[in-house]
């Protein structure tokens, strides 16, 4: 028998069934990734294995016990199964040690001493240890949801559902949470994560399950999922243009926040690290050099543009276009905007980028249009 089996599992509120019905197993020390459009039941999944929601029906079998049997003892068999949230849900009047002990004090009867050794140590395992005596208003967003995991780790479960656990993060700060995980996933835990960041999903689950309208409409080892998928809505969602926007504005533009949403864009859509770098540098070349003096000139201000970069589903080039209407209404001719006045500038752009005809043929002299890779 399967750790974990799931069957003929349904979920319906009032005019809405976000799982119809879900079936599948998974087996201890797997690792499992569960991806998918929004709104197709993935975290409500989780919910109801722990029975946070409870099912409308089906079966859900952990370790042979049936979680949709009213004679279960549900309290005991969630001790077994840890979750963590988007949201961190750590206790905010309490100290960063005080919320990793509470469960093990309250709920498994330790002793305090004992409760209190077992966090510092997990404290340290997550790289927190220092934060032990700091509240949660403390910790950066990063540093929230690696002690929500060490408070998981503290009730000692045999499983562990991650709902999103990156998503309500800054760029800069997945990396150190992912990096935990990895960690977790190398020590043999059993771990189901929802999750956008398919590049984790990749390199470090044994499956992949891929939801769409409330089903698990294709499960498989990632090289199935992503290189090879047996299904269309799978190819369709994994192989989908994939495409990042910003808006570029002047005087105040925060180049750090869009060079993390760019660098969070390459590593959720698996582009590889040659047309990466290279998309960067055009990106921040007309960012930092060429818009901006542009429209220094004029006296424009705001929203001077509006970037869109595509990834077409071989990830040999990229096409960028940049909207630059507010430019041009404020006098600039359009030949201008394709060259800086810097000749270094228009170097280290021509170095990584050629320009393309617009998409559709259109040639909108207020868009920029690149060809990179």
């Amino acid at each position: 028998m399967s750790f974990i089996e799931i069957q003929h599992l349904r979920k319906e509120y009032p005019g809405v069934v976000p799982l119809k019905d879900v079936n599948a197993t998974i087996e201890r020390g797997e690792v499992i990734s569960i991806i998918g459009p929004s709104g197709t039941g993935k975290s409500t999944l989780l919910r109801c294995l722990n029975r946070l929601e409870t099912p409308t029906s089906g079966r859900i079998l952990i370790d042979g016990v049936d979680m949709c049997d009213p004679a279960t003892d549900l309290p005991a068999m969630r001790r077994r199964i840890g979750m963590v949230f988007q949201g961190f849900n750590l206790f905010g009047h309490m100290l960063v040690v005080e919320n990793i002990m509470y469960g093990p004090t309250k709920l498994l009867g330790m002793d305090r001493q004992e409760a209190y050794d077992e966090a510092i140590r997990l404290l340290g395992q997550v790289g927190l240890k220092d934060k032990a005596l700091s509240f949660p208003s403390e910790l950066s967003g990063g540093q929230k949801q690696r002690a929500a995991i060490a408070r998981s780790l503290a009730m000692h479960p045999e499983a562990i559902l991650f709902d999103e656990p990156t998503s309500a993060l800054d760029p800069g700060m997945v990396s150190e949470v992912l990096s935990v995980m990895r960690d977790l996933a190398a020590e043999g835990y059993t771990m189901l994560v929802v999750t956008h960041e398919m590049r984790f999903a990749r390199d470090v689950c044994d499956r992949v399950f891929f939801m769409n309208d409330g089903v698990v409409w294709e499960a498989g080892p990632p090289e199935q999922i992503f290189e090879n998928p047996q299904r269309a809505e799978t190819y369709g969602f994994v192989f989908r243009v994939r495409s990042w926007e910003w808006e570029l504005t002047y005087p105040d533009s925060d180049h750090p926040a869009m060079d993390g949403s760019l660098s969070m864009f390459f590593s959720r859509q698996l582009v590889g690290r040659r047309l990466a770098n290279a998309c960067q540098h055009v990106v921040e070349e007309l960012s930092a050099e060429r818009l901006p003096s542009i429209a220094r000139e004029v006296g424009a201000s705001g929203a001077i543009a509006t970037y869109t970069l595509c990834v077409p589903e071989n990830g040999e080039k990229a096409i960028l276009e940049v909207d630059c209407h507010n430019l041009v209404e404020r006098g600039v001719a359009p030949d201008e905007l394709w060259h800086s006045r810097d000749a270094v500038s228009d170097a280290l752009v021509e170095g990584y980028a050629v320009r393309a005809s617009n998409r559709d043929g259109s040639n909108d002299p207020a868009v920029l249009v690149y060809e990179i890779g």
